[in-house]
């Protein structure tokens, strides 16, 4: 097992969420396995527990951590696995921002979704989700019950992948966008075409046919935005 080395440089913090990030890859700590509590870890370092209480911080804040009160064994914080949610935060703001355009993003899903439902078609993917999320979409009686089982197949289709980092990113982008994804519906007013797109890219997918899988994708989202021009 590795051992914590002490910190020297300026922002502490900083080295602390260093020190933590290594011990994670070399001891192969993964979610669910409990950090020392926030006094022996200050003391293992050599810092002040305010440096070692702000880095705990940020870790939580990012959804590496999840921060419990406890004495004994029960004290630590402990790690957890939600990067889907701290990517959705991130995105949500940039967006709010108009630091990142609409366009960046579908660009984005583009790039993922094609990928990632040549993969599914590849593999024979089980196709039940995707299956699941287009019942619910054919009994939606608002747009935003429409997006919220559209966002479901989308998110099955890149779970179908079996990439669990493609499937993080697609949850992340997805949430980030549900308010356009909602207008966008709204817009549309008629979801039959949205409706035979997923249809089509579910049948491409139980085919094993991966081209047909991505061309689905790109034309699909460019019924979905149709004024952003360049999806094929």
């Amino acid at each position: 097992m590795a051992d914590w080395q002490p910190v020297r440089r300026t922002r502490t913090f900083e080295d602390v969420i260093a020190q933590i990030e290594r011990r994670i890859a070399e001891d192969g700590l993964k979610a669910g396995d409990r950090l020392p509590a926030e006094r022996s870890l200050a003391e293992q370092l050599g810092v002040s527990r305010s440096s070692v209480r702000e880095a705990m911080r940020v870790l939580e804040t990012l959804g590496v951590v999840s921060s419990q009160v406890g004495r004994g064994p029960d004290a630590g914080a402990v790690l957890t696995s939600r990067p889907d949610t701290a990517l959705t935060d991130l995105l949500r703001l940039h967006l709010g921002l108009a630091s990142l355009e609409l366009r960046e993003v579908i660009d984005t899903r583009l790039m993922i979704e094609r990928w990632a439902a040549a993969r599914a078609a590849s593999a024979g993917s089980d196709t039940s989700g995707l299956a699941t999320a287009l019942a619910g979409m054919d009994a939606a009686t608002s747009a935003e019950e429409f997006v919220e089982h559209d966002t479901a197949f989308h998110c099955a289709l890149a779970d179908a992948s079996g990439n669990r980092l493609i499937a993080a990113i697609m949850r992340s982008l997805r949430d980030s966008m549900r308010r356009y994804a909602v207008e966008a519906v709204t817009r549309l007013g008629d979801t039959s075409v949205l409706r035979a797109d997923h249809e089509r890219i579910l049948t491409a997918v139980r085919a094993g046919d991966p081209d047909e899988a991505a061309n689905a994708v790109a034309e699909h989202l460019a019924h979905a935005y149709p004024s952003l021009q360049g999806f094929s």
